[in-house]
Order: structure tokens, then sequence, then C-alpha cells
């Protein structure tokens, strides 16, 4: 099929555009953690933004790749969520939004593109998706330890980490100032506990 006709090439501009306001909302995610006193969460929100924008370059890299004209404009029609940047309520919306995706539009997309017989961009999806997997399942686990107040507390030992100068300790609570750099508590790692899934 030729790519200028296909419908890949329109999911191609659909997800580019999706993954730049991804990249966008969890900025914005970001600096309500940093105002809230979550170091670690805002920086984690900074690498997923930035892995946003990556997957969104991969896109466009690959759009520019394979249009025939160089200045291609292609219309898109989609939706997007607007949710608060509330770290309480923003970390669960934005678990939700990464499910979605990753079982929806990703797989969708990719099978679209496979049909097609555009193979490279069927593996970006399928990639993408999974990334996105991963992510919802970090944020899903952070919603749920911020809603139960639990984020440094655990039932067993658990090695928290400060994520500003690396000293680690193993208890079943996190320290309110790191004793080795004095950075608060917004800046220890959140470890997944064993148990959790």
């Amino acid at each position: 099929m030729e790519f200028n006709e296909s419908k890949t090439k329109e999911n191609l501009a659909r997800a580019f555009a999706g993954l730049c306001q991804d990249g966008a909302r969890y900025q914005f995610i970001a600096k309500s953690a940093f105002s809230e006193g979550y170091a670690y969460i805002s920086d984690l929100m900074v690498r997923f933004a930035k892995n946003k924008m990556a997957h969104a370059s991969t896109l466009y890299r690959t759009m520019i790749d394979k249009i025939n004209k160089s200045k291609d404009n292609v219309k898109i029609e989609a939706g997007y969520p607007f949710e608060d940047h509330i770290l309480k309520t923003s970390l669960l919306d934005s678990a939700e939004i990464e499910e979605y995706q990753s079982k929806n539009v990703y797989p969708h997309f990719a099978k679209i593109a496979k049909d097609e017989g555009f193979l490279d961009i069927e593996k970006y999806f399928s990639l993408i998706a999974k990334v996105g997997e991963e992510n919802s399942l970090k944020l899903r686990f952070l919603a749920d330890k911020f809603e139960n107040k639990s984020l440094y507390k655990r039932e067993q030992k658990t090695k928290w980490i400060c994520s500003n100068c690396g000293h680690s300790e193993e208890s079943k609570q996190a320290w309110e100032t790191c004793p080795l750099c004095n950075y608060p508590k917004g800046y220890v790692v959140i470890a997944k506990d064993t148990k959790t899934k």
C-alpha cells in the first residue's frame, strides 16, 4: 500500500500529537509534585515526559522518511483528556490514560500498520504500548500508596534510597531527612514492595 494513501499515515500523526500532549501533561504533573514536596515523583514524571517526547521523535522521523511531500499537512481529529494536575488525582488519572492507550489505541494502530504492510511502524506502536503498560503499573502503584498515605511506609523492611546522594537504608519507613545529604523525604526513591504486583 502507498503510505500517503494509508490509514497508518493518519495514525502516525495522531500518535505523534498525542505523545506530545502526554509529554506536556507529565511536565505539568512534575511541577505539581515538586511544589508539593515530592521531588522523586517529580523526577519520575519528567522522565515519563522525556520518554513520550522520544517516542514522538521516532514517529516524527518515520513520518518524514515516508511521506512524498517535504511539507505535508496531515489533518487529524482526536480527543485529548484534560485532567487536574493535583498530585492526588493526576497519578491515577494518568495510570488510566496509559492503560487505555496501551491496551486499545496502540495495539489498534499496530494492527492497521501490519495489515497495510508497514511492519516497522507496527513494531514502534507495539513497543510504545509496552512502555505505556509499564508506566500504568508504576502510576497505579504510586496512586495507591499516595491515597493510603503509605508512600514512605511498608509492612516489611524495604530498601530506601536517597535520589540525591544515593544513601540507602533498610527499614519499614523512610527517613524524614537523609542522614547523609540532609535532603527531605520527598527525594527518597519510592520502592515497589515485593507483595505488590
